[in-house]
């Protein structure tokens, strides 16, 4: 997955997260930001994957999402590791 479709995803979390309003209060709750971070920080690439990073902790918050946008269940992890931030940690 290239980075243009990773931000596109990203962008679908975002507007679902702040759509559903328990779940936005804990994600707000988590960071320290406001409803106007999210949107003063939507088209931020680093922001993004803070998005998809929170909204991959749960799976059944995976699925909602997945299921209100016709989504494969693997594309939120797949497009977190396609922005910033995810590279893979070599422990050795």
């Amino acid at each position: 997955m290239g980075p243009e479709q990773a931000q596109i995803i990203a962008l679908k979390a975002l507007g679902w997260l702040a759509g559903t309003e328990e779940l936005c209060s804990v994600f707000l709750g988590s960071t320290g930001g406001s409803a106007d971070d999210l949107r003063e920080q939507a088209s931020d690439p680093s922001f993004q994957a803070s998005v998809l990073e929170f909204l991959t902790m749960d799976d059944a918050w995976v699925v909602a999402f997945c299921d209100a946008h016709d989504l494969a269940y693997d594309q939120p992890l797949r497009a977190r590791y396609a922005l910033p931030g995810a590279e893979q940690v070599n422990w050795t």
